[in-house]
């Protein structure tokens, strides 16, 4: 009896699949597009450093200007990712820059007062030593103005090629702490203002910078 109902069923089941045309459909896998991370992130960044302007040799005189101040440094760029990023600084004087020149020179001689600001725009190149230490190099261009209350405002104005070196170090996944060392230039003229001559100098004007970064 119970072989008669087996051969029963087998049989209503070929039945089945003969009206239903007797194939059975495969089903294909389902594929999940991979998900890509986006690695570019915006920061922003503040800073405070110490900014050193030499002008040496001005107008082949032997007349030597020197300009110190310390100064606050602003920091916006974007990284693409671990190896790239563009960044801009603005940086001004905190107080008044102390001018020390050699000789009397358009009426700068000795201690002076005066303002000092710079701004720079960089390709920024970027090695991960570890997950959270980083080494970088910049290269772009920046523009310096350094002036004095001698004389009704002279000031010097020089735009340049600029590069830095630096490194950060994270502290979370989002800030940085970092440090670097920026050449803002070194001009062979500068544009004496407000007469707008060009004088000739053996110059140089670097900034070494501390600060924190946030990566948003």
């Amino acid at each position: 009896m119970k072989k008669l109902t087996l051969s029963l069923a087998a049989i209503f089941a070929m039945g089945t699949f003969a009206v239903a045309g007797g194939d059975i459909a495969p089903v294909e896998p389902v594929v999940e597009a991979p998900v890509i991370e986006s690695t570019g992130t915006f920061y922003l960044g503040l800073g405070y450093g110490y900014l050193d302007q030499t002008m040496d040799n001005i107008n082949n005189a032997n007349i030597d200007l020197e300009a110190e101040t310390d100064n606050i440094l602003l920091q916006a760029g974007y990284q693409f990712n671990e190896y790239i990023a563009v960044e801009g600084r603005y940086w001004i004087g905190v107080g008044d820059a102390t001018w020390s020149a050699s000789q009397n020179y358009l009426g700068i001689k000795g201690d002076l007062s005066g303002d000092y600001s710079s701004w720079g725009i960089y390709v920024k190149p970027m090695y991960p030593v570890t997950d959270a230490f980083n080494v970088y190099a910049l290269l772009g261009y920046a523009s310096t103005t350094l002036d004095t209350d001698a004389n009704n405002g002279y000031y010097w104005d020089t735009d340049e090629f600029s590069w830095g070196l630096g490194a950060e170090f994270g502290v979370t996944d989002n800030i940085f702490i970092f440090a670097d060392y920026v050449n803002l230039g070194s001009p062979d003229s500068v544009t004496w203002d407000p007469t707008g001559a060009d004088v000739d100098v053996d110059g140089d004007i670097y900034t070494i910078n501390v600060g924190v970064t946030y990566k948003f």
